[in-house]
């Protein structure tokens, strides 16, 4: 594991430098629209062969928040690789540094800003498992801040098991643009107000609080006394918008015995049929 400050300017070559402009040039034509999050993943390919990239932020007042990932060249699993960080990872995720640790302002009280490289091996054992291993991913690139209560809000750019480690021209290349991708994710949110890319899947109250999993269970329980264990992991997790495949995984069964619990419990709450119907209840 590897934590640096990020300066204004990385020292690049002519060759990188002109590519990173290249790389910006299609970056900023995509901000606001639909297609940003996959598009500056391709752009970016040249210099950081990214398979996914994802951007969220931790320890806000309504929880965890994903607000736009993407993947290049595989199917997209970003979505299930969130499901999987909330269902437990997301509460004890030490990748940033230790918890609590105080991070230096940097200038006029600005938050500092951060890179750290990581690979899959250095990663706590239930996260790795859950969130890398079981989503192919070997190596993660990010551009970060700290933010209040232990949070922080991260551009996170990852290798996957089938593509070669990042070498140190990649990661120079990353230093050099970083600023640039932290300041075009934080616009593109302000633009769209965060309702493209990824969506924020969680269920939340009305008034915008997370529902962590504790919670989600006991109201699960108080529609009905009668679900069984597996029917509520299953229901727990459709919540917080992980699919069938991304539930199979983590709970290490089949697809369709996920299916069997889903309508099961779909059965004892009523007869819903729909996903949505299930957050309507909850």
């Amino acid at each position: 594991m590897r934590q640096w400050r990020s300066t204004a300017a990385a020292d690049v070559g002519r060759d990188t430098g002109a590519s990173v402009v290249a790389a910006l040039a299609g970056m900023v034509d995509g901000l606001g629209t639909r297609g940003f999050a996959s598009g500056l993943l391709a752009a970016l390919h040249p210099l950081l062969p990214a398979a996914s990239w994802s951007v969220y932020r931790t320890g806000m007042p309504g929880g965890p928040r994903l607000y736009m990932s993407a993947s290049f060249g595989i199917p997209d699993t970003t979505r299930d690789c969130w499901g999987a960080y909330l269902s437990g990872p997301c509460r004890d995720d030490r990748s940033w540094g230790r918890h609590g640790e105080a991070v230096p302002a940097g200038a006029a009280g600005t938050p500092s800003r951060h890179l750290r490289h990581i690979t899959a091996q250095e990663v706590a054992g239930d996260h790795r498992a859950r969130v890398y291993e079981a989503h192919g991913m070997a190596e993660r690139l990010s551009i970060f801040e700290h933010e209040a209560q232990s949070g922080v809000f991260a551009v996170n750019f990852y290798r996957h098991q089938h593509q070669r480690p990042f070498d140190d021209a990649q990661i120079g290349a990353f230093e050099a643009v970083a600023p640039a991708l932290l300041a075009l994710a934080r616009k593109h949110i302000a633009l769209t107000g965060g309702a493209q890319g990824a969506a924020d899947l969680t269920a939340r109250e009305p008034s915008g609080q997370a529902l962590a999993p504790c919670a989600l269970r006991e109201k699960l329980l108080a529609l009905h006394a009668g679900l069984t264990e597996r029917e509520i992991d299953v229901c727990v997790r459709l919540l917080q918008g992980m699919t069938q495949e991304g539930i199979a995984r983590d709970l290490d069964l089949s697809v369709p015995t996920v299916k069997t619990y889903r309508n099961r419990a779909f059965a004892r709450l009523g007869g819903i049929h729909f996903r949505n119907e299930l957050f309507a209840l909850v």
